[in-house]
């Protein structure tokens, strides 16, 4: 069995003149990050692998969930090719994980994740906004393998407010 959490980005900044890899979180975005990080906790595996794309704003948003559901920062992998907007290079870099990792929790980037969740999960999700967490279990023994999983819970938030 493989659990996978895609998480998008928060909401972030477009009003400074930075490279797009380098903008940072709105205050709302900081503020949705900590509303949902808040609702996930009781709905993870009990263990768990986090990535996080290198550009600001998914680092910034994957911070703030691994404080709020007590995962220690350092244990954060950090990986530039999550700087992605292609599900398929998203699709790739999860099939290429080992399979003693069982359960992964990434924190990306939209077009990417919206149309990973919508190939892979059984839920059609119009869009995933941003903070928004989705689950999707496969009934697969390794990453390699992963088609037709069973969405298991969406956290937006919207759903929170």
């Amino acid at each position: 069995m493989k659990n996978l959490i895609l998480i998008r980005h928060a909401k972030s900044s477009w009003e400074a003149p930075l490279h797009d890899k380098d903008r940072p979180l709105t205050s709302q975005g900081m503020q949705n990050a900590h509303l949902v990080s808040s609702h996930i906790a009781k709905v993870l595996p009990k263990t768990y692998t986090i990535w996080s794309s290198t550009a600001e704003r998914a680092t910034e948003t994957a911070i703030i969930f691994a404080q709020n559901i007590n995962f220690p920062l350092e244990s954060i992998i950090y990986k530039d090719e999550l700087y992605t907007f292609d599900e398929r290079k998203l699709e790739k870099i999860i099939k290429l994980e080992s399979n003693g990792n069982d359960n992964i929790i990434i924190f990306g980037h939209n077009e990417a994740i919206t149309n990973f969740v919508n190939k892979f999960g059984d839920v059609y999700i119009d869009n995933v906004p941003t903070a928004g967490f989705v689950h999707i279990e496969f009934d697969n023994e390794s990453w390699d393998s992963i088609s037709n999983g069973q969405t298991k819970k969406t956290v937006f938030p919207r759903d929170l407010k």
